[in-house]
């Protein structure tokens, strides 16, 4: 079973954080294999024209992905997902068109994942200062917090 991709401090578009009961996606390894699938799959279209056929099955491919994708996100990333991503139409659709669709669900994931990124390595700088702090106070010299009265000599 998956485990859930929830750094505690990432924060969605609109800079607040998310709820620390939502994770931000569900199932990190099905967002990194369909980001890995929809590149292939642009990679492809860059290198050669597309039939009628070859244009319907990549829209197909590319409705069902995002459907995939929308099972995963939070309801924040869901959200923005949803105004970003621009259905296409079922008609007769262009090259050009999927390929634009394709570049932008790519860019979207890499942005993602840039903020996921950016989020961990926030997370563990934070960790990091932390445990400094710790270790600084546990190599205090023995007795540097101790009573001022043993320092002036006076014992019981």
């Amino acid at each position: 079973m998956e485990e859930a991709l929830k750094p505690d401090d990432m924060q969605d578009a609109s800079g607040q954080n998310e709820s620390d009961d939502d994770p931000i996606v569900s199932q990190p390894t099905k967002l990194i294999r369909i980001a890995s699938m929809t590149r292939a799959m642009l990679d492809e279209v860059r290198q050669a024209p597309l039939d009628e056929g070859g244009r319907a099955r990549l829209a197909a491919v590319h409705a069902k992905s995002l459907d995939e994708l929308r099972e995963v996100l939070s309801p924040d990333l869901l959200e923005e997902f949803n105004e970003i991503m621009v259905p296409l139409n079922h008609g007769e659709i262009s090259e050009a068109e999927l390929r634009i669709a394709q570049a932008q669900l790519i860019g979207w994931l890499e942005g993602l994942f840039h903020g996921i990124q950016a989020s961990l390595w926030s997370q563990q700088v934070a960790a990091q200062s932390q445990l400094a702090e710790m270790q600084k106070r546990t190599m205090l010299p023995r007795g540097a917090d101790q009573n001022q009265d043993d320092a002036s000599g006076l014992y019981l």
